[in-house]
């Protein structure tokens, strides 16, 4: 549902459409060639994708260089200071964390690049920056997933060193689906987009799966373990909520996705409001899932200054 691509209803419709967030490149845009549905025989007109051009690259460097800054000092924290890591925040996860939240930062200036001047580097870069971005954020889940329900990262010994590296490959092994959806396309300008292939396609439903489980069902079935099991309440500290503040941020897009799929498919009938504001919501949640990787760091300092010598025991 939307398109910043200037074309006709019909191929709009088409099974090869694309989501309007997929669309990460630097379209002309003008009211002349504005694509609109006709629902209820209203012209609908979707106002998103000039917006997104504007802003979308200035949040992302923003993000990226404030990331940047929060990661550094998170690292050195870790490394002049190793023993005032103790659990739940123990060092080896909050290490690991940390190399998480350094990676997704990483690909952001590139993203920003290909909004605002067009994606120049290839399709084999384009897969590699949607690979890499989503390695992070699924490592970054199954980590705070992990330290939820066990104490696997309490110490760095051999045992948590493999569960690191097992982890770590799990995570990679996750994101290939977005490998093979995501590519590019020329409308006028190359861009590097999500997903260039049919939302009903096994590659996009694999990923779309994927990335529901992280967003939504994992959180879910880790806040219910928590309420009903009372080993894990009792263990329950305000230094784990700070890494759950990964959960907290993204949710809300992993919502956003499951509508948007609902959308997409035609398993909903959207409004013409629908399709006026759902890009809106969906671009926001998304910004705020983004947000993690430069708020992440701040608040596991900021809980660590103010929990200094409170860590639990193993």
């Amino acid at each position: 549902m939307g398109n910043c691509i200037p074309v006709s209803p019909g191929v709009l419709e088409g099974e090869n459409s694309l989501d309007l967030l997929d669309i990460l490149g630097n379209f002309s845009y003008d009211n002349s060639n504005m694509t609109f549905l006709d629902y209820d025989a209203a012209p609908c007109h979707n106002e998103y994708c000039p917006l997104f051009q504007r802003v979308a690259p200035t949040f992302l460097a923003i993000t990226s260089a404030a990331a940047t800054l929060g990661t550094g000092a998170l690292l050195v924290a870790l490394a002049k200071q190793p023993h005032a890591w103790s659990w739940p925040q123990s060092r080896a996860l909050v290490a690991q964390l940390a190399v998480g939240m350094g990676l997704f930062a990483a690909v952001l200036p590139p993203v920003a690049v290909g909004i605002r001047w067009g994606w120049r580097v290839g399709a084999g870069l384009c897969s590699l920056t949607h690979l890499l971005w989503h390695w992070s954020l699924f490592a970054q889940g199954l980590l705070v997933g992990s330290s939820s329900c066990s104490t696997a990262w309490c110490r760095w010994d051999p045992r948590s060193r493999r569960l690191a590296v097992a982890l770590w490959a799990w995570a990679l092994l996750l994101a290939m689906p977005v490998a093979l959806a995501s590519g590019t396309v020329a409308a006028p300008n190359t861009s590097c987009i999500r997903r260039r292939v049919d939302v009903l396609s096994p590659a996009y439903l694999l990923h779309l799966t994927l990335c529901l489980c992280l967003f939504l069902l994992l959180p879910a079935v880790l806040l219910a373990a928590t309420v009903a099991m009372p080993r894990l309440r009792a263990a329950w500290q305000p230094a784990i909520g700070a890494s759950w503040l990964f959960f907290g941020l993204w949710v809300p897009y992993g919502v956003g996705l499951a509508v948007d799929f609902l959308l997409q498919a035609r398993l909903l009938q959207p409004s013409c409001g629908t399709f006026e504001h759902f890009d809106y919501m969906l671009g926001l949640s998304e910004g705020l899932g983004v947000l993690h990787c430069c708020l992440g760091p701040v608040v596991l300092i900021a809980t660590r200054l103010g929990h200094r010598g409170v860590g639990g025991s193993c």
